[in-house]
């Protein structure tokens, strides 16, 4: 156990419980906003341990993502065109199931997002959505539609996604899990 004081970021609002998180850029406390600071301190030095652990898999991540090649253009122009013809046929079938009907589906090559809807009815996908498990790119699709009913994530929203798509939190972890690498293979 260090005596060095951690550093970290702190971020008051209008919540009852402290949270830790550790990122790319550094340690995140969140905390209540009439906490005392020296609170935070030691609620802070009572989890170093679990921060040590925590830095070393987030850095070992880093490491990890940071040896990923790009793809290059004429792949990913192919992942593009195939996504064209698979996403369309997979909103098709699955916007009966939710009962609507999406108008424009657009594929890009996005560095945050796997899809999006607009208010209008049109739905974006990431072509990327190409190199992952047939599951995790209907899981996204089965998101996107039920987006058309729901512009929110209430429960009432994911109950919709989930009486489609049951296994929707199976291959949604896994997307959580391995998106970060995939997003990398962007040039």
């Amino acid at each position: 156990m260090g005596t060095d004081k951690l550093e970290y970021t702190l971020i008051r609002s209008d919540r009852r419980t402290v949270s830790l998180a550790v990122t790319p850029e550094g340690l995140v406390v969140r905390a209540p906003l009439r906490l005392p600071k020296h609170a935070v301190d030691e609620f802070v030095e009572s989890r170093r341990d679990w921060i040590a652990t925590h830095t070393a898999r987030m850095e070992a991540r880093q490491k990890e993502l940071s040896s990923i090649e790009p793809l290059t253009e004429p792949e990913l122009r192919a992942l593009a065109e195939e996504a064209l013809k698979v996403i369309p046929e997979r909103a098709a079938h699955y916007a009966p199931l939710v009962g609507v009907r999406c108008n424009r589906i657009t594929v890009r090559a996005q560095r945050t997002r796997w899809g999006s809807c607009s208010s209008r009815g049109n739905l974006n996908f990431n072509c990327l959505l190409m190199l992952t498990p047939p599951e995790v790119l209907d899981s996204v699709v089965v998101h996107e539609l039920c987006h058309l009913k729901e512009l929110n994530h209430s429960p009432r929203f994911y109950a919709e996604v989930l009486r489609v798509f049951p296994e929707y939190y199976r291959w949604n972890d896994w997307l959580k899990k391995n998106g970060d690498a995939l997003m990398k293979r962007l040039p």
